[in-house]
C-alpha cells in the first residue's frame, strides 16, 4: 500500500509522493524555548515521531528538520526581566526539551536550527517580499500585506476579505486570536538598547512566522513534502508561512500539511495559559512510567482526535504496554516445540498486513495496535503450551521488532525494569520456588511467590515453567 495522510489544506487524504524520488523531506514546528514543554506539546511531538518512524520504514531516505524558536515576545520579556542574553535565557529550556525527548524515546531530528542562527536568511526573504510588492513599512517595522495574497485563508478557513489594508489593520504580536486576520510583522524595529540585530533592514528582530519559512527553506528547499504541527499552528502561524513563502518564491511551499489534535485534561485543552498543564518530568516524578506516557500520547487515539489525559487513561496505557512487553518476553524466552521447522503460523502474516494497512491509512496507530493485540490473544494459549515452532517464533520476533520500531516502548520498558540480572536473593528465591513446585509443595511455592513480590519480582506459572518479570 501507499502511505496516505490527511492534508489540512485540501481536506483530503493524499498519497505521500516525495518531490525527490525516494527522499521525504519533513519539517515539524518545534518548541518555543521559554519554559519546559507540557505533555500537550509532546502529544504533537510524538505524532511527528511516529510519522518519522513510519516514513523511515516506507522510504529509503528521510530528512527531518525541527526548529527551536529562541527569539520571540515571551522569550524577550523573560530575558529582559532576568537580565539575560538570549542564549543564557534559552539554554536551560533547550536542555530540558532534549531531556524530555530522551525520556519518551523520541528520535532526534536530523537538524535543530535555532532562529537566532538564521537572521540573514530571514532578511533575504523579507527583501524578496519587498521586491514582490507585498509588504509595507511603518515606524521602521516591515509588515506583510495579507490583501496582496489572494490565497490567504485556504489552509485555515480564516477570511481575509474586508481587511483594511495598511497600518490600521496590522498586528505586532507574534501570536494573535483565531480569526483575527491582520497584516503581520515580518521585521520589528527595536531601539539600540533592546534585543535585536543590525541588518540591511535596519535594527530589529524577526517576527515569529518568518523564522520557520527561512529555516525550512534553507534546509529542505523552497518546496518540500510534509509540514507538521499541532492544530493551534494552523492559524495564524502556518497560514502566514504559506503566504510569505509562496509570495517570495512563486512556488508551492508544502505538498502535505499534517496537524495533530489537542490533548485534554478534565475536558479542557491542556495549555500553559489555562494553568492545567503537566510536564513529562513532573508526571514521571509522580510515578508515571515513560513507556505508558508514550503509549497514551502516541496510540491513545488517532492523531487527529483528542486524547484525554486522566489516571484512568494512563492506567489503560500502562496495561497495554505491559501486555505487549510481556508477550515479547514470552516469545523470546520460550523454547520452540519440535516439529515443522520451516512453516510459520499464517496469523502472523495477517497481523503484519493489518498493522501496515492501518499505518498507511493516515497513520492509524490505535487501529494498528488493535490488530497486534488480537494476535497476542490468539497466540497466548499456544505459548502457554510451548507448542510454537521455530519458524513461527522467529517470525513473531521480527513482527514485534517491526511494530516497536514504530511504537517505541520496549526500550523504555527495559530502562524501567533496570538491570536484567537478578540479585542473589532474587535468584535464590526463584530457584527455591522452582524446587518447591517440583516437590509439589504448593504452600511453600505460594510463600516464595509473595517473598519474590516483596523483592520486586512477579512470578507467573505456565505449562512451560515459571516466568518472572520485574515489578
Amino acid at each position: 500500500m501507499t502511505l496516505r495522510l490527511h492534508d489540512t489544506l485540501t481536506r483530503a487524504r493524499r498519497a505521500v509522493e516525495p518531490l525527490e524520488d525516494g527522499h521525504v523531506r519533513i519539517y515539524t514546528c518545534g518548541p518555543t524555548v521559554y519554559a519546559r514543554q507540557h505533555i500537550g506539546n509532546f502529544r504533537t511531538f510524538l505524532f511527528e515521531d511516529v510519522l518519522r518512524r513510519w516514513l523511515e520504514r516506507r522510504f529509503p531516505r528521510v530528512t527531518h528538520v525541527m526548529n527551536l524558536t529562541d527569539v520571540e515576545d515571551k522569550i524577550i520579556r523573560n530575558a529582559t526581566a532576568s537580565g539575560h542574553d538570549l542564549e543564557s535565557e534559552t539554554r536551560p529550556w533547550i536542555e530540558a526539551f532534549f531531556e524530555d525527548l530522551d525520556t519518551l524515546n523520541i528520535r532526534r531530528a536530523h537538524h535543530y536550527p535555532r532562529a537566532t542562527e538564521y537572521i540573514e536568511q530571514m532578511v533575504a526573504i523579507i527583501e524578496r517580499l519587498e521586491s514582490a510588492g507585498v509588504t509595507y513599512r511603518s515606524d521602521g517595522s516591515i509588515y506583510y500585506r495579507i490583501a496582496a495574497f489572494p490565497a490567504y485563508g485556504e489552509l485555515s478557513g480564516a477570511r481575509a476579505d474586508g481587511l483594511v489594508a495598511g497600518a490600521g489593520g496590522r498586528v505586532d504580536a507574534d501570536e494573535y486570536d483565531k480569526e483575527d486576520v491582520r497584516d503581520f510583522a515580518l521585521w520589528k524595529a527595536v531601539g539600540p538598547d533592546e534585543i535585536g540585530w543590525d541588518t540591511r533592514l535596519g535594527r530589529g528582530r524577526p517576527g515569529w512566522h518568518i523564522e520557520c519559512s527561512a529555516m525550512s527553506m534553507a534546509l529542505l528547499g523552497e518546496s518540500f513534502d510534509i509540514h507538521c504541527g499541532g492544530v493551534d499552528n494552523i492559524f495564524p502561524h502556518h497560514e502566514n508561512e504559506i503566504a510569505q513563502s509562496e509570495a517570495a518564491t512563486g512556488k508551492p511551499f508544502v505538498r502535505i500539511w499534517a496537524h495533530s489534535a489537542h490533548l485534554r485534561i478534565g475536558g479542557e485543552k491542556m495549555a500553559k495559559s489555562l494553568g492545567n498543564f503537566a510536564t513529562v518530568r513532573d508526571l514521571v516524578a509522580a510515578g508515571a512510567r515513560p513507556s505508558a506516557l508514550r503509549y497514551l500520547l502516541a496510540a491513545g487515539a488517532h492523531y487527529r482526535k483528542t486524547v484525554n489525559y486522566s489516571d484512568e487513561s494512563l492506567h489503560a496505557a500502562t496495561e497495554s504496554v505491559d501486555r505487549f512487553a510481556e508477550f515479547s518476553d514470552r516469545v523470546r524466552a520460550g523454547a520452540p516445540s519440535p516439529g515443522d521447522e520451516t512453516a510459520t503460523d499464517p496469523r502472523v502474516a495477517v497481523a503484519r498486513a493489518s498493522f501496515e494497512a492501518a499505518m498507511d491509512d493516515d497513520l492509524n496507530l490505535p487501529e494498528a495496535m488493535g490488530g497486534v493485540f488480537t494476535l497476542i490473544r490468539s497466540l497466548n494459549r499456544e505459548l502457554d503450551g510451548g507448542d510454537l515452532g521455530r519458524a513461527t517464533r522467529a517470525d513473531l520476533v521480527a513482527l514485534i521488532d517491526e511494530v516497536d520500531d514504530v511504537l517505541g516502548v520496549l526500550t523504555l520498558v527495559e530502562r524501567e525494569r533496570g538491570p536484567v540480572s537478578l540479585s542473589q536473593a532474587q535468584q535464590e528465591a526463584l530457584d527455591a520456588r522452582e524446587a518447591a513446585r517440583a516437590a509439589r509443595d504448593w504452600a511453600e511455592s505460594d510463600r516464595l511467590r509473595d517473598a519474590l513480590a516483596s523483592l520486586g519480582v512477579a512470578v507467573e506459572d505456565t505449562p512451560a515453567g515459571q516466568r518472572w518479570h520485574r515489578l
